[in-house]
């Protein structure tokens, strides 16, 4: 069996082996002693003046680090045909590199390619009805027929229509999961995890024979929204992971888009709340492709609180505004606003203002972005 390509990685590996050693405590201790290696030396004291770990916890910590195998785990991945990606190395996805909770390794099994950075997201409750379950198989089948890569987390419902759509059109997609690769979780979606591999590649940053514990899946959520230029969310209720995922996207700068459905209807309760919170209106398939055009994937995507901006202005206003229009749209001149903001600029009351951005988005001269922003379009 061949060894990893350094002692370090080695070492590496075996932290991530460690119980109760998550990506946080694992920077934490990279942090403080330069290298995983230094790292497997510490004792219970010099892991208590660490921040977040506490005297039952640096005990703990300390004796699996003299036990962990990191050699071990090198060899179930070779066998396993999976690549390891190291943060900072040739190979690891670019658009996950300025994420302040990166992930330091990744095990991906199939490939992960430069076309792969014009990704989207597709996640949604593991219950849909048949609207769901139609709209997820539509949003799908179009965007891998567009050439876009389909991400979603090979769960029940909505993250497993997506891929199996996808591939069925020929495209590709990727699939992130909570647990390690040897441990293909739901256990029926054992092959349709082979397909992925065969058209793109199966994310983990849980090491090899990792259950999918419980809090695994919402870390996961940021890989799939990490690795996606636009999430979707294609149906879910108020108490979904997917609206995890749409609340990384966001923190990330990511634009959020949610199909609306029937009112009455508890499954799509959170994708109106998401709207009404300001993500993006979701008709079909040609509102995806229309927001992920206007952003750029020739270089990674830097982290920023506020959404991306139209660089492109206009040389001058739109035809066939009114004055409060003129005064709105002028306001967005030099980038996206909060409503609030606009509100108190323009010196309008927020029921008013409503109909002066709902005219301007009729007349495609601005754009709502998530978290109520608006952005000028022409």
């Amino acid at each position: 069996m061949s060894e990893p390509n350094s002692a370090e990685l080695c070492e590496l590996l075996a932290l991530h082996l460690v119980d109760g050693l998550g990506p946080q405590r694992i920077a934490t201790l990279l942090e403080r002693f330069g290298t995983a290696t230094a790292a497997r030396r510490a004792t219970p004291q010099q892991l208590l003046d660490l921040p977040g770990f506490g005297p039952q916890v640096a005990a703990k910590v300390a004796a699996q680090l003299a036990l962990v195998d990191g050699q071990a785990e090198w060899e179930r991945i070779q066998r396993a045909g999976v690549t390891l990606l190291v943060q900072g190395k040739p190979g690891y996805p670019e658009a996950l590199e300025p994420l302040p909770a990166a992930p330091r390794l990744l095990f991906l099994k199939g490939t992960y390619l430069l076309q792969d950075a014009r990704a989207v997201a597709l996640v949604g409750t593991r219950h849909p009805d048949a609207y769901g379950k139609r709209l997820a198989r539509s949003l799908a089948e179009g965007l891998a027929r567009a050439g876009v890569t389909v991400v979603s987390g090979l769960a029940r419902g909505i993250d497993g229509l997506a891929h199996q759509a996808a591939l069925e059109a020929g495209g590709r997609t990727l699939a992130v999961l909570a647990g390690g690769l040897s441990r293909i979780y739901p256990p029926e979606h054992g092959e349709l995890a082979n397909r992925v591999v065969a058209a793109g590649g199966l994310f983990s940053e849980a090491t090899m024979l990792e259950e999918p514990t419980k809090w695994r899946f919402p870390a996961r959520n940021r890989i799939i929204s990490g690795l996606s230029r636009v999430v979707v969310i294609v149906q879910a209720p108020t108490d979904s992971g997917a609206l995890i995922t749409a609340e990384h996207a966001a923190d990330q700068g990511k634009l959020v888009l949610a199909v609306p459905g029937l009112v009455d209807n508890a499954a799509n309760a959170g994708c109106h709340r998401l709207l009404r919170e300001g993500a993006i209106l979701c008709r079909g398939v040609e509102d995806i492709l229309e927001e992920l055009d206007g952003v750029p994937v020739d270089t990674p995507q830097k982290i920023d609180k506020s959404f991306p901006k139209n660089t492109i202005k206009s040389p001058g206003p739109p035809p066939g505004l009114d004055e409060l229009q003129l005064r709105v749209w002028e306001l967005l001149s030099d980038g996206s606003k909060h409503g609030d903001e606009l509100a108190r600029l323009a010196s309008l009351g927020v029921a008013q203002l409503a109909g002066v951005l709902l005219s301007l988005e009729m007349k495609r001269s601005i754009r709502r972005l998530p978290g109520n922003r608006y952005e000028r379009l022409t």
